[in-house]
This record gives structure tokens, sequence and C-alpha cells, in this order.
């Protein structure tokens, strides 16, 4: 396996609700270890284009590989359910609400997933909780609920717990667009960390300023297909589509 393998290979997605066409025949090649940031208007097809890589939102035609495999692989359905479960162990996904579990601490909902899914003991899961939650700088917070933590500090509880199932692939669903402006900052913090590590990451963003600093490539979408896409220095500079400079001189504009 080499770095120049296309590792996430999007293949003619579509994606229809009755006549509604949501997607519209889009092609994506993500290498391993790139970032790639997808941007445009709401109802462009962002958040489902995401959503179809791990098949929670599955396509109506086209097809999803990850590192060689193909995720949305159709099956019987016992077969199907065995094979999705252990592709989405190599997907992690943080969506813009955190989706933690009120009843339980940090720690637990960090370890869970490891425990039920990998089979790792109490002892076991708990250590891995503890190095997640350290590497998103909450250990201090380990014990506490979700109630007692501010939208960015739940969201970085979000992140370690994708992390800690070792995922090959992370997604990132507006991840910090439900929190207020000062805590912005703390999440792509740990976003950036983790680009510093070398982490395949597709992040649906309306974080141009993040986008700029951290992405290796910018998709520009609207209305179910890649209007245009480049490097960030290329894309927000000098886009070459009409709709794209439409749609960047008023968000530049609003990051400023």
């Amino acid at each position: 396996m080499t770095d120049k393998q296309d590792f996430v290979d999007i293949r003619h997605a579509q994606k229809s609700y009755g006549n509604l066409e949501v997607l519209k025949d889009i092609s994506l090649k993500v290498k391993r270890g790139q970032i790639v940031a997808i941007i445009g208007p709401s109802g462009s097809g962002k958040s489902t284009l995401l959503r179809a890589i791990n098949d929670l939102d599955p396509l109506t035609k086209g097809e999803i590989w990850l590192d060689g495999v193909q995720v949305n692989k159709k099956l019987p359905h016992r077969q199907y359910e065995k094979h999705i479960n252990e592709m989405r162990q190599q997907i992690g996904m943080v969506f813009q609400h955190f989706n933690l579990f009120p009843h339980m601490t940090a720690r637990d909902n960090v370890a869970m997933a490891p425990k039920m899914l990998k089979g790792l003991s109490k002892e076991e899961a708990d250590k891995l909780a503890e190095e997640q939650l350290d590497k998103v700088g909450m250990l201090e917070r380990i014990d506490y609920y979700p109630s007692q933590l501010s939208g960015g500090q739940k969201q970085r509880v979000a992140i370690a717990r994708a992390l800690a199932m070792h995922p090959k692939l992370m997604l990132f669903d507006e991840a910090t667009s439900a929190l207020d402006p000062e805590l912005v900052d703390e999440v792509n913090q740990v976003m950036k960390k983790l680009a510093e590590e070398d982490m395949t990451m597709i992040i649906v963003t309306h974080e141009m300023d993040f986008a700029a600093s951290v992405c290796d490539r910018v998709l520009f979408m609207d209305q179910g297909v890649v209007v245009e896409e480049g490097p960030p220095e290329v894309l927000f500079k000098n886009p070459t589509k009409a709709r794209t400079r439409e749609f960047l001189g008023k968000h530049l504009g609003a990051n400023k």
C-alpha cells in the first residue's frame, strides 16, 4: 500500500429522494493522509455526501471505496450488517451535534464502543479512553458528564470517542457550527493536531480560514455537484467559476 493510492474513491455518487436529486454523479478521490474540505451553501449536498461514505445515507447509484474495499456493497441483510459494521469501525464521524450519552461520563462515552465492538476489557477500554481524552485536552474532565461540559468540550469528547476506534478515515460534518464563536478554535486546534499526524480527513465546514490553513484541497459544492475544486490557495484566491466567486465573495468577507 503506498501513499499514492486513492484511499477514498467515490465513483459516480447519486442520491435522490423521490424526484429531488441531492447528489448528481459526483466522483472524488482522496489520497491517504490528505485533508479535504467541502464548502458550499446549505442544501448543496455536502452532508449527504459525507454520510454516504459510511453508508449512513445510502446512495441511489454509485460506489464508495475505502482502502480498496467497497463500503456500500450489495449483500444479503445479515452479511451486509456484518460488513458495514466492520467498515464503520474504520471510519470515525463527528457530527454537528455531539450525540454523547448524557448518563455517561466522558470516560464511559469514549470507552463504550471499544468494549462493545472490539472486545476490550473495562481496564483496557478505560486506559484507551484516558489516552484519547488526553490527546484532545480533556483528561482533567474525564469523569464529567456531558451536562457539566461546554459545547467545545463535548465536541472534543466526541472526537476522542471517534479516535478510540483507531479509524483510517475521519469525517467531520460541520463540527463547529453549533458552537459559540469563542469555542470554535479549541475544536479546530484538535483537528489541526490530527492533520499534523497525517490522519486522512474529509471536513464539511463553513470555516474558510480553517480550510485555507489546514486542508490540502477544497471542494465547492452547489446543487448536488462539485462546481470547482483545488488547493485552497488557488480556490480561495483565484476561483474560475462565477458561482464559486459569488459564494466566496459573501463568505470570505463574513469570516474576516
